[in-house]
């Protein structure tokens, strides 16, 4: 009988996370042995933005480094997990059956840095397949509610749906602070605002945040890397903290589980 996988929401950091010593690299170091090796992997990562849901399904996805100014070692970091396009078409089909659509796949595309930093650190061996759904800005929480609804009876399967973003992400205030840096005080009021929503199951709150919580608009400029949030939420049941934590001061590194 298959392992049921909570629903899974990582804040991913910084690219430089997989170098620099933290808790919250700690955190995510030990997660993939707490939580078991799953058969597959659906990572839903806030650096894939699409106008409607899509999967990859290339069996042998390149790392890509989406991003700069960052050490060189970075860019020889490679993940080199194998994709899984069976399950990725099934995924895509539970979104069509479910009404969410039409989808497409994308046969070419890679692991983002949302996708390959925590799986790093999770299952550093690369050898469970892992592909990526995408997130649609345009469409808001109730459409990523709605995904995660609709994935859920993967969770019985064996198979992990990790979402992967970040709590906060106000880029503006991030440059020139150190890693150690105490948080800032618009990014520790919404993300406490965040944790006391999801460990009490509030999420008619959680889904008009942009309206609701403090600082809402500050903390998240742009909403894609809040947005997988919502689809480890309509996949799980009740909802506990697994980590919390900053880093540079204005990233909430909070990580959360549904069970």
């Amino acid at each position: 009988m298959a392992t049921t996988f909570p629903a899974l929401f990582v804040s991913h950091g910084a690219p430089s996370l997989i170098l620099e010593e933290s808790p919250s690299r700690d955190f995510l170091k030990r997660l993939g042995s707490e939580i078991g090796r799953p058969r597959g992997i659906v990572s839903i990562s806030a650096h894939w933005t699409t106008a409607e849901p899509r999967v990859t399904t290339n069996p042998h996805p390149a790392t890509i480094h989406d991003f700069g100014g960052f050490a060189e070692e970075l860019y020889t970091l490679s993940y080199p997990a194998p994709g899984d396009p069976l399950l990725a078409g099934r995924v895509l089909s539970l979104l069509q059956d479910n009404g969410i659509g039409p989808g497409g796949k994308d046969s070419s595309r890679g692991y983002d840095h949302g996708a390959w930093s925590p799986l790093m650190l999770m299952y550093p061996e690369a050898d469970i397949p892992v592909f990526q759904l995408s997130v649609q800005p345009q469409l808001g929480p109730r459409h990523h509610l709605a995904m995660g609804e609709a994935l859920k009876p993967l969770r019985e399967e064996g198979i992990l749906l990790l979402a992967s973003g970040a709590l906060t992400h106000n880029l503006m205030d991030f440059f020139g602070r150190e890693l150690n840096a105490e948080p800032l005080p618009y990014a520790r009021e919404f993300a406490d605002w965040v944790v006391d929503k999801v460990e009490n199951d509030r999420r008619e709150e959680l889904l008009d945040f942009q309206l609701r919580a403090p600082h809402a608009l500050r903390n998240h400029p742009t909403p894609e890397h809040f947005l997988p949030l919502f689809t480890a939420l309509g996949a799980g049941g009740k909802g506990r903290l697994l980590h919390d934590g900053f880093t540079y001061g204005v990233i909430s590194m909070a990580a959360f589980a549904w069970d």
